[in-house]
């Protein structure tokens, strides 16, 4: 048996295998989540699953005709009600998130255009202004009493 048909502690360690290393990284499908989000999630699950297992139980002590039933019901109740509040916790927490930190600055093209249109408007008006460099004279300044400056 040479060392390329297998067996041995240099089995699969061909020239292909070689350069591979043991990890390969793959983009992520999805980002990752927020910190914040991803935390209140964790909490939302741990919560779910206690109450899901604290239904169970509840089912079947209420099956046995056990007397823990009772106290056991009404924790799963309020384990329901808790788990309710985690979910929209998450849900909260997410929107939260978009509206503080979610937004691009890339301007769109729409943004763009607007922003061209309105550097458009104002440089025909400065240059309208410039047109126009003579004095008006004003009816209502200090020098107006005298008379001398009005505009008739």
């Amino acid at each position: 048996m040479s060392s390329d048909e297998g067996g041995g502690a240099s089995a699969g360690l061909g020239a292909g295998a070689a350069g591979r290393g043991l990890w390969v990284e793959e983009p992520a499908r999805r980002r990752r989540m927020p910190d914040s989000v991803r935390t209140s999630a964790v909490r939302a699950v741990l919560i779910v699953a206690v109450t899901l297992t604290q239904a169970a139980i509840t089912f079947f002590l209420t099956l046995t005709g056990s007397w823990l039933a009772l106290p056991m019901g009404l924790g799963a109740i309020a384990g329901t009600i808790v788990a309710t509040w985690g979910v929209l916790d998450v849900w909260i927490t997410r929107q939260t998130w978009n509206q503080r930190y979610g937004v691009l600055s890339e301007p769109s093209s729409t943004a763009r255009g607007r922003r061209r249109e309105a550097r458009r408007a104002s440089r025909t008006a400065r240059e309208a202004r410039k047109a126009t460099a003579g004095r008006i004279p004003r009816e209502d300044g200090p020098l107006a009493a005298s008379g001398r400056y009005s505009a008739r």
